[in-house]
């Protein structure tokens, strides 16, 4: 635990557990009414949240799943995709007793966060929308089409491998900076157990077979990465309170996502953290902390 979030938090705890025949890797913790956290593409629970978890396990019981192929979790061959990972989500909180609980999901797991909400309601009293995928058209960079294709996604996945291993941290630091717009202390929201950890991913055996199957999920030559899972149009069917949360500077899903889905979402509210991109939970914190913490205990 100490690797994943620095001095481990007494309230918090990293393990393993068995739905079916995966093994499951969680972080959990805290006391109070319960909040499940879904990570986004190429993270993992304790990757993605690692500075907001111990902050909201003060009120609350929290978790934080590795969705399958990612993280800790096992690897399997799979159709992954938004559908798969939603049916994961359910079994999870099947397994943690979870009838329903305030679901809070990043990128990716935003939209696996909608679709859980808009097709099985009940499961979903409140609703966290963090840089969200699905409420718009994104500003797709061209690395996304490139791993598309068969052979040179692979190889671009080996040469992001490797170059996690040999290049200066200043340089991966500024390099993932660009394409996810934050700007705002790299040394901290980047630091080096946040790089540890993704060099352990990325040498995990079945991780780039699982991110290229989600890409590839995602981006089809009739709909560039995520066009045929836009629920704008559905919006409106959301009946939960829903607390939008967007780093003002996203290059991928621009605030305006954010603008238009808080205007069609009866009862919404919208937070924009200036000064942060794609990731306003690790690269303003303490502000992002504030406002899920108003949000919940309402």
């Amino acid at each position: 635990m100490s690797s994943v979030l620095g001095r481990a938090p007494r309230t918090l705890r990293s393990g393993f557990i068995e739905l079916g025949s995966l093994r499951v890797h969680d972080t959990c913790g805290g006391r109070g009414s319960p909040v499940l956290f879904i990570h986004g593409l190429g993270s993992s629970g304790y990757i993605e949240w690692r500075f907001n978890l111990e902050a909201t396990a003060d009120r609350h019981r929290v978790y934080a799943p590795d969705l399958p192929g990612f993280g800790r979790t096992e690897k399997p061959r799979a159709r992954y995709g938004i559908p798969y990972f939603t049916r994961f989500i359910e079994r999870y909180m099947d397994a943690r007793g979870l009838r329903s609980a305030a679901v809070v999901g990043s990128s990716l797991g935003g939209r696996i966060a909608l679709e859980l909400a808009l097709d099985n309601p009940r499961r979903v009293n409140k609703l966290v929308l963090v840089n969200a995928l699905g409420l718009g058209r994104p500003n797709v960079h061209v690395s996304y089409g490139l791993i598309t294709i068969p052979r040179l996604g692979e190889a671009v996945m080996n040469v992001a491998r490797d170059a996690l291993h040999w290049a200066p941290s200043r340089m991966i630091r500024r390099v993932a900076g660009r394409l996810s717009g934050a700007s705002n202390d790299l040394n901290r929201t980047m630091d080096d157990a946040y790089l540890d950890n993704l060099r352990e991913l990325y040498s995990t055996q079945g991780y780039h077979d699982a991110y290229l199957a989600t890409v590839r999920s995602l981006v089809t030559p009739r709909a560039v990465f995520g066009g045929q899972h836009d629920v704008t149009k559905r919006l409106g069917e959301l009946k939960v309170p829903v607390q939008l949360i967007w780093g003002a500077d996203d290059p991928l899903f621009p605030v305006a996502h954010a603008t238009r889905a808080h205007a069609l979402i009866p009862h919404s509210r919208l937070a924009v953290i200036e000064g942060a991109g794609h990731t306003p939970q690790a690269e303003r914190p303490e502000e992002f902390n504030r406002v899920l913490r108003k949000f919940l205990n309402a």
